[in-house]
């Protein structure tokens, strides 16, 4: 018979122990700083040239159908930059080597398509597409026009999941056994917005986040998905504010869960158990997460520095160009995003449905109604 401690689970004493020094910033390259031209001046505009400003990025051209819209944002950002509303111009400049493309992906994909047939390489916002098969088209476009094709998935860089990601490819907990996000925060002021109006928010325009963080983490281990939806009691806006998730994976687990009608007491906390140690992440909301990493040699509490907004934006950036000077695939490739997608797409296909889906049974965003 287990004795009263270990049949409670009590934790054994830990010791306090120095965090391993890993590379989690948002890189950069030495000495290549090529001419970038952003296409769209919408919202998410400003966090990636303020990014870019902080980073010391060359901005040469800001793009924007509405040209006055363009204007603005070059001139509250870099002032010295060109404003226009002719992308077929910039498509036509050799001195542009890269677009960092943020229109909705309804005008997103022709944009995409018309840049790497072009030869440019591309920082495309997320998701960059709304079909599996067009985004196998545009990875293999890329390719066959020797371009690198990047997403924007700017979380991959928040301090607490690039040190997390980190520790986990290195090995220090050993294979990955299971992964459990849990998000509690008010989502509520959609209210009024064209967020409002974008069906299944929550599971898509802000789960893919972490969709795509358990992505990076387990790749083609994720096998199933079974996810729900709902409307918190006494809500007002009219997407469903909760939703959650449960993952099956080859050798093991996760789980993630959206509460977004939380107007008191926001917590975020992240799990991640593997067979030689854990690592977790806690704290009120995306901003301020205090990271431990606990092994057989004791446990660490790393002092992380940065925020999601701007080091996302910079690191998305970052690890593209880097790409580039290096001749690889960025680690937010687009290929690999399509894993991200896959399960993301099955997600929403479980919530609709009430069924659990295979990852990469649904080809294409599921429509509601």
């Amino acid at each position: 018979m287990p004795d009263a401690d270990t049949y409670a689970l009590s934790a054994a004493p830990v010791p306090d122990v120095e965090a391993p020094d890993l590379a989690y910033q948002p890189p950069a390259p030495k000495s290549y700083n090529p001419r970038l031209a952003l296409i769209g001046a919408g919202g998410i505009a400003a966090a990636h040239l303020d990014a870019y400003r902080t980073a010391e990025f060359d901005v040469a051209v800001i793009c924007n159908r509405t040209l006055a819209k363009a204007e603005a944002r070059r001139d509250e950002f870099f002032p010295m930059a060109q404003a226009t509303d002719d992308f077929e111009s910039i498509l036509a400049d050799p001195s542009i080597e890269v677009l960092d493309i943020t229109p909705h992906p309804s005008d997103r994909f022709e944009l995409i398509q018309r840049a790497l047939a072009a030869g440019k390489h591309v920082l495309s916002q997320k998701p960059f597409v709304t079909d599996l098969s067009k985004g196998e088209d545009l990875v293999q476009l890329a390719r066959d026009n020797n371009v690198k094709l990047a997403v924007n998935q700017n979380g991959r860089w928040s301090p607490h999941m690039a040190y997390m990601r980190k520790v986990i490819r290195s090995g220090l907990i050993g294979d990955l056994t299971s992964c459990h996000t849990a998000i509690h925060w008010d989502h509520s002021w959609i209210g009024g917005t064209p967020f409002e109006d974008i069906e299944d928010l929550i599971l898509f325009d802000f789960g893919v986040h972490w969709f795509d963080f358990l992505a990076s983490l387990v790749g083609t281990r994720a096998k199933t998905v079974f996810a729900t939806r709902a409307r918190a009691e006494g809500q007002s806006v009219r997407q469903p504010l909760l939703s959650q998730a449960l993952v099956s994976l080859e050798g093991g687990q996760a789980s993630l869960i959206f509460d977004g009608s939380t107007p008191f007491g926001p917590l975020n906390t992240t799990y991640i158990s593997g067979t030689r140690g854990s690592i977790s992440s806690t704290g009120p909301d995306l901003a301020k997460q205090q990271v431990t990493l606990t092994t057989e040699a004791g446990r660490a509490t790393p002092r992380l520095t940065g925020t999601w907004f701007n080091d996302g934006f910079r690191g998305a950036m970052g690890e593209l160009l880097c790409a580039i000077v290096e001749d690889r695939e960025p680690g937010h490739g687009a290929a690999a995003n399509l894993h991200s997608l896959a399960l993301t797409f099955a997600a929403l296909k479980s919530a609709q449905d009430g069924i659990t889906v295979d990852i990469g049974a649904v080809r294409t965003l599921p429509q509601t109604g």
